[in-house]
């Protein structure tokens, strides 16, 4: 079932266990709620979200409110399920990973991590500071070379949606461009981890709040505008519940 929101169209996957990330090709986002308010003033981003191939719930927070403020059911998928799942898969498998990274120590930790879980072929690019402008010809340069069946990228919202869309367009090939951002921090230990059953009850929020809250607490009272976006926007429901 897909669930149009602010004219994008979020995948609702109904069922965790049965998901498989390897059917997924194209652009792959996750847009989490301090970034989501955003999208009327952040045309890039929002264009982003509108182009992506598949759009999840990684939003618990939009998940609650859509329940409690519109009567309409939809699970969280997180960007940290989806990289867990996929990390699953691509064990032990013959399959090319980049991973693009923010710098040098999260670029030799990330691709460590890729490395104990039995993933053969993982390459890195350590990302530029793009400064509104996301044409990158070294790093297309670098996919074309290494020819990868899947792109990770992990740097911020709001900027890795619109790399990820800048490689949709400029790369022949239909391959897969994750955009799971911090997902990857909380796998490796560079953020504090989060328990599988708190990203279950949509409470990652909570938890980078009591972690990090001089980063977080802000961000996440900025989030209340989504209550007064989702009331003067249209709600579209495609395909069975």
């Amino acid at each position: 079932m897909k669930v149009e929101i602010f004219s994008i169209k979020f995948k609702n996957v109904m069922n965790n266990k049965l998901f498989n990330p390897l059917k997924f090709k194209g652009l792959l986002t996750f847009p989490a709620a301090p970034a989501l308010v955003n999208i009327y003033s952040d045309k890039k981003y929002y264009l982003s979200l509108k182009n992506s191939n598949y759009v999840f719930f990684d939003s618990g927070y939009l998940c609650l409110i859509l329940r409690i403020f519109k009567n309409i059911k939809v699970n969280k998928f997180s960007g940290l399920l989806f990289l867990r799942k996929l990390i699953e898969k691509l064990k032990n498998s013959a399959f090319k990973i980049l991973l693009i990274n923010p710098n040098l120590e999260s670029s030799v930790k990330n691709r460590n991590f890729f490395k104990k879980k039995r993933i053969k072929n993982v390459y890195s690019y350590v990302a530029p500071l793009y400064n509104h402008k996301y044409q990158d010809k070294i790093l297309l340069k670098k996919i074309k070379k290494i020819n990868p069946d899947f792109i990770i990228i992990n740097l911020g919202g709001g900027v890795q949606e619109k790399l990820g869309l800048y490689l949709k367009n400029n790369i022949k090939k239909k391959i897969t461009i994750v955009c799971t951002g911090a997902a990857i921090a909380f796998l490796t230990g560079a953020q504090a981890k989060i328990p599988n059953f708190i990203d279950k009850f949509y409470l990652g929020w909570l938890y980078r709040i009591i972690f990090s809250p001089k980063l977080y607490v802000l961000r996440y009272l900025n989030s209340f505008k989504l209550i007064f976006m989702l009331n003067k926007t249209n709600i579209k429901m495609y395909g069975k519940k």
